[in-house]
């Protein structure tokens, strides 16, 4: 008869059957995670780096089994992971090969190329040619081509005619085209044109500001009435290029002169074309003259200026009479600091200002510092025009050099000149 086990002794074996599972459960689970550690491991190794993005950039094909080791991103992984003594090792070697019996670098011979490679690369000339040039030609080429590049300042174009029912005169400003960039960080400019007929310089216009460009295509008309179809050929057209600008005065790129003499304005509409020429600023003696007092006072660092007289200031207004004022500016390291003005003075060529202006020095002496007057004439039509203008200061030239001298070296001492006006 087969021995029968009691209920207790299995229960006793129970332990010893959970223990034994629980241990083939723990090295499958290690087993498994090692696996798929081992299986990233690889994955990761297998796997190509970004080729497809860096190649486009580069401008190489984009597949990289067509690369050599030169143009990829990063080096292999070979190249990486290899042992620091095998490069020892051929760099050594490589070393070694280099070095003569004695164990040192023998000097590099100096390979002479071919005819045939010279004649490649460099053309040949002859041998006058070659005793021709020299560094100082080269240099005295570059400066004239500078040259003429400063001196081209665009082109402008225009066109004229006169309306007979009206009995008016159309100037339309079209476009200008190549014109020099007036702003040195975005290379470009903000070019409008002010436009004035002479000799009278009743008739003043101007167009708008086209941003950021230095072919402004401008297509404005203007069309000025009551002037006579006889009197159009008396008549000049003077155009002013500038360029706009915010923080200081505006830059003034060029001037075009059109003389209407011999122009046909009978058959209809002309289209004229005239390169920009440099604005002529030159002083000039017809511009009147300014009684200017000083007083410098060395113990406040203050500067008195008194604004007595102008006269014989030019005629502006059709009427021969102008309306003056003064603008005085303070500079210091040729930056303005402060700014005054007079009263306008109604209907005179010959004004009496007597205003005077105190101001405060920011730095000991007069060295750094230096007056501006403008004489101005109000108009309430148009913009102000300048009528001349005085510089006084250490650097200035004539009268307003030695009238700044005397007052530095006698302070506190009012001293007052008349000065020559100049083109504003």
């Amino acid at each position: 008869m087969a021995p029968v086990t009691s209920s207790r002794d299995a229960f006793d074996e129970i332990p010893s059957m959970v223990g034994l599972v629980s241990g083939f459960g723990l090295v499958f689970t290690v087993s498994l995670f090692s696996w798929i550690c081992c299986q990233r491991k690889s994955t990761k190794s297998n796997t190509t780096p970004p080729y497809k993005f860096v190649h486009v950039l580069k401008g190489v094909n984009i597949y990289p089994e067509s690369l050599n080791s030169k143009k990829k991103f990063g080096a292999d992984e070979k190249t990486e992971l290899a042992p620091k003594s095998l490069i020892s090792k051929t760099s050594l070697h490589l070393d070694l090969e280099k070095r003569d019996l004695n164990g040192n670098i023998p000097k590099a011979n100096k390979v002479r190329s071919s005819p045939d490679l010279e004649d490649f690369s460099q053309p040949q000339l002859p041998e006058k040619d070659k005793d021709s040039i020299s560094p100082e030609s080269v240099k005295s080429n570059a400066s004239i081509l500078s040259v003429d590049k400063q001196d081209k300042l665009g082109t402008l174009f225009f066109a004229v005619e006169y309306n007979f029912e009206k009995k008016a005169f159309v100037v339309n400003i079209k476009e200008a085209r190549s014109l020099p960039a007036m702003d040195e960080q975005s290379m470009m400019s903000d070019p409008y044109i002010k436009m004035t007929i002479l000799p009278e310089k009743k008739h003043k216009v101007k167009t708008r500001v086209l941003r950021k460009t230095l072919d402004p295509a401008f297509d404005e008309t203007f069309t000025f009435y009551g002037i006579p179809y006889s009197q159009v050929q008396d008549l000049v057209l003077h155009f002013i290029i500038l360029s706009f600008d915010r923080f200081s005065r505006d830059d003034v790129i060029g001037e075009v002169c059109f003389p209407l003499l011999g122009i046909d304005l009978s058959d209809g509409r002309v289209l004229m074309n005239r390169e920009i020429n440099k604005r002529n600023v030159r002083k000039s003696a017809g511009r009147g003259e300014l009684l200017i007092s000083l007083c410098y006072q060395s113990t406040t660092n203050t500067l008195t200026v008194v604004v007595l007289k102008a006269r014989h200031l030019p005629k502006v207004d059709v009427s021969g009479l102008s309306d003056p004022y003064v603008k005085v500016n303070l500079y210091h390291a040729k930056k303005r600091i402060s700014k005054k003005k007079t009263h306008v003075k109604k209907c005179t060529p010959n004004a009496v200002f007597n205003e005077l202006f105190v101001f405060d020095i920011p730095c000991e002496g007069l060295e750094d510092i230096s007056v501006e007057f403008l004489v101005m004439d109000s108009d309430r039509g148009s913009r102000n025009e300048a009528v001349g203008r005085l510089i006084l200061g250490s650097s200035a030239d004539g009268t307003g050099g030695e009238h700044w001298k005397e007052i530095c070296e006698h302070p506190r001492r009012q001293i007052a000149k008349w000065h020559m006006l100049c083109d504003g």
